[in-house]
Order: structure tokens, then sequence, then C-alpha cells
């Protein structure tokens, strides 16, 4: 499976990086292609104009490059703090220059924050927003809280948190590789209905 992880702090000091790199290790360690897509990296301007706005062949280079990605990829992962209750701007910003390009694919989220609540109001709001822009949401997510005590600055579990968080990472990985292999099987026995 080829799986794309999007992490969308912009923040000097950011933390959740540390959860990205541990979720793309994990899925590498299962055998599956795994890549980060850092929105900070990819430095995209303020959505003004849609990927599909453009005329073919026009669009700026890292969205081309993007958009072939994301069309190949058989599922995502969405890497998300929590802002006063609500989703990171940069990862929103990021996925709303796309659209038909997410469809047909499943989508997980793991959240994150600093305190006990581990992102979980983030989470909820990416549930809906990816389901929107026709991705299906598994049901397994991880929710890391406090990251500093979970993960330590090179994305390794660290102390109690971080063991929890390995036990429950073969579940989360296994639910979206397991969707991922069903929508590619439905996919080649009947297309799309549009």
């Amino acid at each position: 499976m080829k799986f794309l992880v999007f992490y969308g702090s912009y923040r000097r000091d950011r933390m959740g990086i540390r959860l990205a790199d541990f979720v793309v290790d994990g899925f590498k360690a299962r055998g599956d292609d795994c890549e980060l897509i850092d929105a900070k990296a990819l430095d995209l301007p303020m959505l003004d104009r849609m990927y599909k706005e453009y005329a073919p062949g026009t669009a700026p280079a890292a969205l081309e490059a993007l958009a072939a990605k994301i069309k190949a990829a058989d599922g995502f992962v969405f890497v998300t703090g929590e802002y006063n209750w609500g989703v990171q701007p940069g990862l929103k910003n990021l996925t709303d220059h796309f659209l038909e390009e997410w469809f047909w694919r499943p989508a997980a989220i793991a959240s994150y924050s600093a305190g006990r609540f581990s992102g979980v109001r983030a989470a909820l709001a990416w549930h809906g927003t990816l389901s929107e822009m026709g991705m299906v949401v598994i049901s397994s997510a991880l929710s890391v809280g406090p990251i500093s005590a979970t993960l330590d600055e090179s994305g390794r579990p660290t102390g109690e948190p971080g063991a929890r968080l390995e036990k429950a990472f073969p579940r989360f990985a296994a639910d979206l590789e397991w969707w991922a292999e069903a929508a590619k099987g439905q996919k080649a026995k009947t297309l799309p209905p549009y």
C-alpha cells in the first residue's frame, strides 16, 4: 500500500512532527510505502485557486507534483494538532487546494496536543471535513497527549505514554490497510459512480 502522511504545523517549535515521523516509520516497518507531506516544507500560498481551477499544465509545480502523489496514493493519514479546539490552518490550507484528487480512498486521523486532551477536538473537526472531501474516515484513531511525554525528539516512544502509543498503532495501521485494500479492490471491480 502507498500512504501519504500529511502534517500541517508551521510553528517554530512544533512537536507534532514527532508523531508524523512515528506514523511514517510505523507504516514503513509494516512494509508499506509511506511518505511525509509537510505543509510547512511545501509552503503553498493561501488558497486562491484550487488545483482543478488551473488550465491543464499551468498549475504551480508544487501543486502538480502533490496532485500526482495524492492521486497515486491508496490512503492518507492526517496528523493534526489542536488550535483553540479547531484544526491547524496550514494543514487545512493544504487540503483545500484539492478536491476530486482525494476521492474514493480511506483516511485516518492522528491527533496530538501538549495537554491531556490529545487533540481529539481537532480530530473530530477533521472527521467531517475529510468525509465532505470524498474520503472514508476509518474508525480507529491515534490520540497523543501530552506529546512531549509520549515521543522524544526523534519520534521514538518514551515512557508509559509511549508504550500505549506503540500498543495502539498496529490496530490503527491495520484498519487503514484493510480499507485501502478494500477500496483498491472495489475500484478494480467497479468504477466509482462519478
